[in-house]
């Protein structure tokens, strides 16, 4: 498939999704995302749903996935934006919450970015995150079947509330550049 370009508030970070970092990561993430889509709705610009959370992961050695050291994956959370959201809205947002006092020093690795991933391959996986391997792997066989080379990073897009959802019904999509 070809992937258009989209806007996201992004924050990078490394470690286990039950780290700290990574709760923190989050947090700063929804709360921005929120705050600028209130802003921007009660100043009359534009109301949106804030879209699913979305992350590009990878590791210095891959074994880190294999060896499920979880400690050593890297990772950029995502919540797509629409066009209207500037740079100028999100220092803006960050000033909001910082009057609020609801800033945290995560907040200060927020950045707003556009994601190219051009051509790409996607799955849709069904069952909890843990058990994504086989799915991966008939993901990346059937991209090398078509010729294609893996590029980029791997992005995972969250369709599913893990707090509200059964393990075996969460719903992610799997996608990974290719050329």
């Amino acid at each position: 498939m070809d992937v258009p370009p989209f806007q996201y508030l992004m924050i990078d970070g490394k470690g286990a999704p039950e780290s700290e970092v990574f709760q923190d990561a989050l947090a700063a993430l929804y709360s921005t995302a929120y705050t600028i889509k209130f802003m921007l709705k009660s100043a009359g610009r534009t109301d949106f749903v804030v879209p699913p959370l979305e992350a590009l992961w990878w590791a210095e050695d891959v074994r880190a996935f294999h060896e499920n050291d979880r400690d050593e994956w890297q990772w950029t959370m995502m919540i797509m934006q629409p066009d209207e959201v500037t740079p100028v809205d999100l220092g803006q947002t960050l000033d909001q919450l910082e009057e609020k006092k609801k800033r945290s020093p995560a907040h200060d690795r927020l950045c707003l970015a556009t994601l190219e991933e051009d051509r790409a391959v996607q799955v849709m996986h069904v069952g909890p995150y843990n058990e994504e391997a086989p799915t991966i792997a008939a993901m990346h066989a059937f991209a090398e079947s078509a010729g294609c080379k893996l590029v980029g990073k791997h992005h995972e897009i969250y369709l599913s509330d893990p707090r509200r959802s059964a393990p075996e019904k969460l719903r992610t999509v799997l996608r990974h550049p290719v050329a």
